[in-house]
């Protein structure tokens, strides 16, 4: 913990950070007084979903105003980046608001988006149009291209491809788990991705599904619940990332699901928490803190939980969590490394301060992120 620090911002970028006595202080700057907060640098989540999915009778607009509330929630509690993971079957949207967000239209983080999200539909294509904001259903090889030829001409930053499905306990307490795409499907949907520039994030949960998407490159996997070392080790032969989304799957509702679907004879949680200790654990495996917040039982705004969750339930050091190397991390898993961090642009309620002086020394709650002003003390 560094004290007496000042962070120097010129024309909304910061240019200098350092002790008080070695930073010159120009004449004509205002001065923000943080000496009793503490700055922390903009934390990245690597997985959430801005938008929630839309009730019955829920308008457009609504969903919009919804998903503008969880984003700044997510940017006064300290995240200043994140990837979000599908639209929650509102389309294109999250690239609206993305570039909202870019263009100073509204606060908000910097974010890599990835549209409708892209699933399994089945070898035989429905009889009628599907909806047209859901996750867009392929069911061949040949549709596959054409699947991910939309969403980058859309906008998308990141594809987001669904290799896996829900899980169930046997009577033997063997959990099985779905798969959905078979593996040409997938590879050649990761293969365009690849050619095109984009890279793919896979939904998974355990199981052939789960060992197809490591398989075919995916360049993250989420969640993984039963991941064994040696996928681990494939993953880090092929250079992929772990994104477990450790809270939003070890919270009570996945206790009270396994217990009145097995009679409590079996659980999830376990499985999953040694899954994540073992990666943890695997040397050269990047850990990505992404908490899957997505407006039910893990609200936007609290994500910070994930850092705690990594330290105490899967043995991480503190010095390993992202409040150290969220650029060293996430700025590589989430791959564009450009779009993460702009040479400290300021974004977010202290965009417009043209010479300022950020003056620290204790501590509190307040943070100025390496890339600027984050929001409002806590």
């Amino acid at each position: 913990m560094l004290t007496d620090q000042v962070v120097l911002i010129r024309d909304e970028r910061i240019t200098e950070v350092g002790a008080a006595s070695q930073v010159r202080i120009p004449g004509d700057a205002h001065v923000i007084d943080l000496s009793r907060e503490t700055v922390l640098p903009g934390l990245i989540d690597a997985h959430t979903h801005m938008f929630n999915y839309p009730k019955r009778g829920m308008s457009r607009e609504t969903s919009t105003l919804i998903a503008v509330h969880n984003l700044q929630a997510d940017l006064y509690a300290g995240f200043t980046a994140a990837r979000d993971m599908s639209s929650h079957d509102n389309g294109y949207a999250d690239v609206d608001i993305r570039d909202a967000i870019n263009q100073g239209r509204i606060d908000g983080p910097r974010f890599q988006v990835s549209g409708r999200g892209i699933r399994w539909g089945g070898t035989t294509p429905a009889a009628k149009p599907g909806n047209p904001l859901a996750a867009l259903p392929v069911h061949s090889i040949e549709e596959a291209p054409a699947a991910v030829r939309e969403h980058v001409e859309r906008g998308v930053d990141w594809i987001k491809l669904y290799p896996g499905g829900a899980y169930a306990f046997l009577a033997t307490g063997e959990a099985k788990y779905a798969m959905t795409y078979p593996l040409p499907v997938l590879q050649a949907l990761t293969d365009e991705a690849r050619r095109l520039g984009r890279k793919t994030a896979c939904h998974v949960l355990g199981g052939e599904g789960q060992k197809n998407a490591i398989v075919a490159g995916c360049d993250t996997i989420e969640h993984a619940f039963d991941l064994n070392q040696e996928q681990a080790d494939m993953m880090v032969a092929k250079r992929l990332s772990y994104d477990p989304t450790f809270v939003r799957y070890t919270e009570p509702y996945m206790d009270d699901d396994d217990n009145k679907n097995t009679g409590g004879k079996y659980r999830m949680i376990p499985i999953f928490e040694k899954a994540v200790a073992m990666a943890v654990a695997t040397k050269g495996l990047p850990i990505m803190i992404g908490s899957g917040v997505d407006g039910a039982t893990f609200p936007h705004g609290t994500q910070a939980l994930e850092f705690e969750w990594f330290v105490k339930r899967a043995g991480m050091s503190p010095t390993r969590t992202p409040v150290r190397n969220d650029r060293e991390r996430d700025g590589d898993g989430m791959g564009r490394p450009d779009r993460v961090d702009r040479e400290g642009q300021v974004r977010g309620p202290g965009r417009g301060f043209r010479r300022s002086v950020v003056r620290h020394h204790r501590t509190s709650a307040s943070q100025v992120r390496d890339e600027g002003w984050t929001g409002r003390p806590r």
